[in-house]
């Protein structure tokens, strides 16, 4: 959604006759054209409310170093903002010997191989796991400052891949924010609240739709003990829509999770809202049979109008990278985001997709020679 400037902010240092002009300047100076220049000009102007209410110094304090925490994070993550990422969680304690640590160390492998980078909390157990078959090349590591459990595993610590995080809250911000996939593995308290907070996020729409994978050994019940929890107890008593347990996908073994991630990108390639309406970014145009299918097997999706696909059309200024792509616009009603994932599976088919269109002089390269 487009940002709308806050005027409450503006008002409170107008009606204390405080002038901002001069704020206003330098940011000019320092951001000149930015597009975001409105987002500053809050930002600044939040932090000047703060001090003019000057109410305690720990509030203060966590507000400093969030920024900070934030700032750094942006700046570290920058550099690898062209690579897919998934984010692997399991438990630290996963002993060396257990099936499931083999298993995360042959998904790291896996997942390098695909190109994907993998986060992890950078500790023990399947975070080690998953680093040690990915390499460092291909790991970033999002640590957490504690007294106990805090340390690095041995593939990242010491290196530039290593993001420390004073805050939960924060890594666990980046956790979600930089992952183009999510794959759980078997763990404690923590696992699961990440497991449970993923799902909350893309589930109300907080967070953009992305493969969730579940993974466990061969013959392993963990997740489908969860699974089986979930269905009798939050979908039989209707606390969850019937399809939102089509957001998550249970496998059992490092082949498979990687093919769900990378069949989830085979066409589709990222979304956003675009006022009221919400647009799916595809690496190739739908068929007019697909096209009419959608219109009638998803129109539950719609809360109003019909499913229209166009070339880019200049209308997502900061994103212009993306032009290449076809999109796939429509008025989403936003809540049934497992109904959402089927209409991103059926995007994904090849057999949906519209043949490419060949010029004249390409087609009559293409034909036989006719000898005369």
């Amino acid at each position: 959604m487009p940002y709308q400037t806050n005027e409450l902010l503006a008002n409170h240092f107008k009606n204390n006759a405080i002038d901002l002009t001069h704020l206003e300047q330098q940011l000019n100076l320092v951001a000149p054209n930015s597009p975001n220049l409105p987002l500053y000009r809050d930002m600044m102007l939040t932090v000047l409310r703060m001090a003019h209410d000057d109410s305690d110094r720990w509030s203060a304090k966590i507000t400093l170093q969030a920024l900070r925490e934030l700032d750094h994070a942006f700046r570290v993550l920058h550099q690898y903002k062209g690579r897919r990422k998934v984010t692997v969680f399991g438990s630290a304690r996963t002993p060396v010997e257990h099936p499931m640590y083999a298993l995360a160390r042959e998904l790291g492998a896996t997942l390098a191989r695909s190109d994907l980078m993998v986060i992890t909390g950078a500790g023990g157990g399947i975070m080690a796991a998953a680093h040690e078959g990915a390499g460092v090349d291909n790991c970033l590591g999002f640590n957490i400052t504690l007294p106990f459990e805090q340390h690095a595993n041995a593939t990242v610590d010491g290196t530039d891949k290593l993001l420390p995080f004073h805050f939960f809250f924060i890594r666990k911000l980046f956790f979600v924010k930089e992952a183009d996939a999510l794959v759980l593995c078997p763990g404690g308290f923590g696992t699961l609240d990440e497991a449970l907070e993923v799902l909350t996020l893309i589930q109300t729409g907080k967070s953009p739709l992305v493969p969730v994978v579940l993974l466990d050994s061969p013959g392993g019940t963990f997740w489908q003990d969860a699974l089986d929890f979930i269905t009798r107890q939050l979908e039989g008593n209707r606390y969850i829509l019937p399809n939102d347990l089509k957001l998550v996908r249970l496998v059992n073994n490092a082949d498979d999770a990687v093919a769900e991630i990378n069949q989830f990108y085979s066409n589709y390639h990222s979304s956003r809202w675009l006022k009221n309406q919400f647009v799916i970014r595809t690496h190739h145009p739908l068929s007019e049979a697909a096209l009419l299918d959608i219109q009638q097997s998803f129109a539950d999706l719609r809360l109003s109008g019909d499913f229209h696909q166009h070339a880019y059309a200049g209308e997502e200024h900061d994103e212009a990278q993306f032009s290449h792509l076809s999109r796939l616009a429509f008025a989403f009603n936003g809540r049934d985001q497992g109904r959402l994932r089927e209409l991103v599976d059926f995007i994904n088919r090849s057999e949906n997709w519209a043949k490419p269109q060949h010029n004249e002089a390409q087609q009559r390269a293409r034909e036989p020679l006719k000898v005369t």
